[in-house]
């Protein structure tokens, strides 16, 4: 028989194992009460959240503002576009400009019986995409010296456009070259070993070498589009990180690179340092309105009451956002505000409206928007605390209202620098396949032929073809074509694209 000490532990066994069935029981039922929950929620339509109460330390003048805070606008509808006609089922024919390479097959014999006697019954045409592997080629130039008879003089004709003096490649080449590097992003390396594929084993110096050659070559052009801006009303900036390798530093430099760019014109320019002072020095002959984020450093730029200071609101929307894990309520609220004013914003863009009626548009569909987001806002600031998100997004609207808003008075001036923002990915993916510029004066280079790729992506310019149309202009032949720099740029070879 079992003992009275046995019997005890079995005891305290049974009750240890019936305390863990009871907790899981408790598990199980908190999980289902959940999820019953989530199924009640899903089941009926979202009810807006009570308008929050003022805090009781607040005084009574500001809670009077706060319970008549103007409620957030309904989001206005998106305007309709007509309705598109429709597709035409079936295959797409293929675009006509490409090159045709024609192929005729014709039986010589009958495939029954054997024959060769065929008389022709019908045609069977089919068209297909083909692609030819880019071929890399030699182009041999041979110049024939002739003799004068009636002075005895020789004469030997002129070689073809080079983008240089005994240059090893072609304008072509180089035009091909830098396109795959500052337009398609392509590194160095990775285009070495394909032309070492192809038997064309290159040196990264001669690459190098190249890149040089086609900035130094473009450098009038980029500073033309720099005067360009400066002599413009607005022009919108942004600034991002680049490493550098500057001898003599035990590890890569920390430069900055800025683009400076309007609709057509996009302009790179690499600082050592984001100082103010060589903001200020380089933006003193510009007369207008500058779009840019909230930086200190331009705020002696904007001292001088040369340059007017416009905001991008994209930030102050990105803040409301962040605010909503914490005060969702009234983040909501503020962001509705934001969120009408882009969508009257992206309506006068869908109607292509521009100057006076874009003025006119603002003004009727913005302006009254902007008016009871400044009421909100200043009811709303005096209920938050320092530390709060939301304290940040409204003081940031409220510090810097006049520039944020700048745009309902101005048409040329955008309502945030997001495309000035977008232009940056490209440059993060250039940085990171090449982690770092070989020197200072590479950085600068780098930044010429930035520019220019962006200026041509800015005005729909095919990248390669404008390079080599520039290069023959400005290399070896620059005296037979004898064009001013203005004739040189991008919009000039879309203006004489457009007249051929």
């Amino acid at each position: 028989m079992a003992t009275v000490a046995e019997l005890r532990r079995e005891n305290e066994q049974l009750r240890a194992q019936l305390s863990q069935l009871i907790a899981e029981v408790a598990r199980l039922n908190d999980r289902v009460s959940e999820l019953l929950a989530v199924a009640r929620r899903r089941q009926r339509p979202p009810t807006p959240p009570p308008m929050p109460a003022p805090p009781p330390s607040v005084d009574a003048p500001t809670a009077r503002a706060f319970a008549d805070r103007p409620a957030p606008p309904p989001l206005p509808d998106k305007p309709k576009r007509a309705a598109k006609p429709r597709r035409p089922t079936g295959r797409k024919p293929l675009p006509t400009h490409l090159e045709i390479e024609n192929h005729e097959l014709r039986p010589d014999t009958c495939a029954h019986c054997g024959g060769h006697s065929l008389d022709v019954a019908d045609l069977v045409r089919e068209e297909k995409l083909h692609v030819v592997k880019e071929h890399q080629r030699r182009r041999i130039v041979e110049r024939t010296t002739c003799r004068c008879r009636d002075c005895g003089r020789r004469t030997t004709p002129r070689s073809l456009p080079a983008p240089y003096e005994r240059s090893k490649v072609t304008c072509d080449w180089l035009g091909w070259f830098v396109d795959q590097k500052f337009a398609l992003l392509t590194p160095l390396d990775r285009i070495r070993r394909d032309l070492a594929s192809r038997g064309l084993p290159l040196a990264m110096g001669s690459l190098v070498g190249f890149i040089e050659r086609a900035a130094d070559l473009l450098a009038p052009v980029d500073g033309h589009h720099w005067h360009m801006l400066l002599s413009g009303r607005w022009m919108a900036t942004d600034g991002t990180g680049l490493k550098v390798l500057v001898p003599g530093l035990p590890a890569a430099h920390n430069g900055y690179v800025e683009l400076y760019r309007n609709r057509d014109v996009a302009v790179f320019q690499y600082e050592p340092d984001k100082a103010a002072d060589t903001v200020v020095a380089k933006l003193q002959p510009f007369r207008g309105t500058l779009t840019a984020d909230a930086e200190h450093r331009f705020n002696a730029v904007f001292a001088t009451g040369r340059v007017v200071e416009a905001g991008c609101n994209a930030h102050g929307r990105r803040k409301f956002r962040d605010a909503e894990a914490t005060r969702p309520d009234l983040a909501a609220e503020g962001g509705a505000f934001i969120a009408a004013m882009y969508v009257a914003e992206q309506d006068a863009q869908a109607r292509n409206l521009v100057g006076a009626k874009l003025l006119a548009h603002r003004r009727k569909k913005i302006r009254p928007i902007v008016s009871a987001f400044r009421r909100w806002l200043a009811a709303v600031e005096p209920t938050l605390l320092p530390s709060e998100p939301l304290a940040v997004a409204v003081g940031y609207y409220q510090r810097h209202g006049d520039a944020l808003f700048r745009f309902l008075d101005d048409p040329d001036v955008p309502i945030d620098n997001s495309p000035t923002e977008r232009e940056f990915q490209n440059l993060a993916k250039l940085r990171l396949n090449m982690l770092f510029a070989g020197s200072t004066e590479g950085a600068h280079r780098a930044c010429v032929l930035l520019g220019i790729v962006a200026t041509c992506r800015a005005i729909g310019v095919p990248v390669q073809a404008y390079l080599t149309w520039a290069f023959e202009r400005l290399g070896t032949h620059r005296d037979l074509f004898a064009l001013p720099v203005e004739q040189l740029t991008p919009a000039a070879f879309k203006r004489a694209r457009a007249r051929r």
